[in-house]
């Protein structure tokens, strides 16, 4: 339940809350970025060794508050997982809207 609570909080705070100060994302400028993403989320039934193996989502067509609220999370330290915290801390809060826009046009 508080894994349902936390992603409702965080799909809201990347809707912008009430103060609507969410970047607005750009698929354009999120295609120019994705190079770090499509090794492990552009392949389908991809399997990854590190930390552990498990079954890399792919992420295309997903809603994009979702994957702004996930990025979010990882940048601090709320979701788990090395490679992907590494990654999140290395993006400014546009650069993930930029990513989440253009991940959701992508199908």
């Amino acid at each position: 339940m508080a894994f349902a609570v936390t992603m409702v909080a965080g799909f809201a705070h990347a809707q912008g809350g009430a103060t609507g100060n969410a970047p607005a994302g750009d698929a354009k400028a999120g295609a120019q970025k994705v190079q770090m993403c499509q090794g492990c989320h552009g392949i389908a039934g991809w399997r990854t060794a590190f930390p552990e193996v498990y079954h890399v989502p792919k992420i295309g067509g997903q809603h994009a508050p979702y994957i702004l609220a996930s990025l979010k999370a990882y940048r601090s330290g709320e979701r788990k997982h090395p490679s992907m915290r590494a990654i999140a801390m290395s993006l400014t809060d546009k650069d993930m809207a930029d990513l989440a826009a253009y991940y959701a046009e992508e199908k």
